[in-house]
């Protein structure tokens, strides 16, 4: 358990101090975030390269049972990339966006974000028979259990760093 801490506070301060903004007061926020295409793409690339690791550290595998769990791990992470794709680049638009986005505009942008929510849900659901053919089901459910922890941090530091659509004024 220690381990995994450790591991995901290295991996939280990869992705920045963004943890320290979300906590300050709401009228000391700035309204001039800007989400660049290199932050994402580095932020993207540090977290494909330690989430690997961070599974790898956390869940014990066997010879046997890591030559056939990688190759669906590496499967599994392909399509979540897919939808990772979407949703960054609906970040992306957002924060070009933001400031004159209409009601509909916000409304599109938060449906579009909860349906790749649900996506997501369904690609773990589809991928929890397919690991559990290979892993007993402690190892299941503990690869799940880490997927997901890493999925949350992701989501908080990203959405940390995001504005709310409120602020953008009238």
């Amino acid at each position: 358990m220690k381990r995994i801490l450790a591991i995901l506070m290295a991996a939280s301060w990869l992705l920045g101090g963004a943890a320290t903004q979300a906590q300050a007061p709401a009228q000391q926020e700035s309204t001039t975030h800007v989400i660049s295409n290199k932050d994402l793409n580095l932020l993207r690339s540090d977290i494909r390269s330690q989430r690997k690791q961070i599974i790898a550290a956390n869940l014990t595998l066997t010879d046997a049972e890591a030559t056939k769990f990688w190759p669906v791990y590496d499967q599994y992470i392909g399509e979540l990339i897919k939808i990772n794709d979407r949703k960054f680049g609906l970040i992306q638009q957002y924060a070009d966006n933001w400031g004159k986005m209409t009601n509909e505009q916000s409304l599109s942008f938060i449906q579009s974000w909860v349906d790749m929510d649900i996506e997501t849900g369904h690609l773990r659901q589809k991928y929890v028979p397919i690991v559990a053919k290979i892993l007993d089901g402690k190892k299941t459910a503990t690869f799940f259990q880490l997927d997901r922890r890493i999925a949350m941090m992701i989501e908080v530091q990203m959405s940390s760093q995001m504005p709310l659509v409120q602020e953008q004024g009238p």
